[in-house]
């Protein structure tokens, strides 16, 4: 397939994702919105992916791209496209599609388990994924439900940790599976934490190699069902 996908800061990239896809013999492309690439038209692409980032999305002044962003991903779920959003991303694809986005009542950054819903144990995307498991984590805001989504995974942080939308053709997930030690050492460089209840401080979350390692896995069953 070719697959699309949408920067939003040069810090946070597809992580183990790109290896994945690669490996499997998609095509890859990508616009470093950030750097004010142009977006493409919906006929370059079968497969968005829409990754994370450090603005808000009604951001518009500070970042003027997000309205033609919000309206490529909105065309490319109306046509049919297979729109996968990741944090940041999940929550564009939330707001597109009628769910707002809002601040959270946790800040929640680092290693935490997540539980499937009942609807999450039962749907075909999320078969080879504990009931239980711990990935990586790096929010504020969250969203509520769109109409006609399935809720998929919570935590103790946050309600709203993964849905579907159209089936299996869209899939939005506020942790981040994709996130791989340098991925995280990266992003330190350009971000601090001040540790609480749901924050991990940076020498807690980089130490735990074997999260790390778990965290591909989660990756990799969830692109295995949605590119399936």
């Amino acid at each position: 397939m070719r697959v699309h996908w949408l920067q939003h800061a040069d810090f946070e990239g597809l992580g183990s994702m790109e290896a994945w896809l690669t490996a499997r013999g998609h095509t890859v492309s990508g616009t470093r919105l950030q750097r004010g690439e142009t977006l493409p038209e919906l006929a370059a692409f079968d497969v968005l992916i829409v990754m994370g980032g450090p603005m808000n999305i009604d951001q518009h002044a500070l970042y003027p791209w997000l309205r033609t962003e919000k309206a490529l991903i909105r065309a490319a779920i109306e046509q049919g496209r297979r729109v996968l959003g990741i944090c940041l991303g999940a929550q564009l694809i939330a707001d597109v599609l009628g769910g707002p986005v809002t601040r959270n009542a946790e800040l929640e950054i680092g290693w935490f388990p997540l539980q499937l819903t009942a609807e999450g144990r039962a749907h075909p995307l999320l078969v080879d994924l504990p009931a239980e498991f711990t990935s990586f984590h790096w929010h504020g805001d969250t969203y509520a439900l769109p109409a006609g989504a399935t809720r998929l995974i919570e935590s103790a942080a946050c309600a709203q940790q993964a849905f579907a939308w159209g089936g299996c053709r869209v899939l939005g997930l506020q942790f981040h599976p994709e996130v791989r030690l340098n991925d995280a050492v990266e992003w330190f460089r350009h971000e601090s934490v001040t540790p609480s209840r749901y924050v991990q401080t940076a020498d807690e979350i980089l130490a735990n190699q074997a999260a790390f390692t778990a965290n591909t896995r989660w990756t990799d069953a969830i692109l295995d069902r949605f590119l399936a």
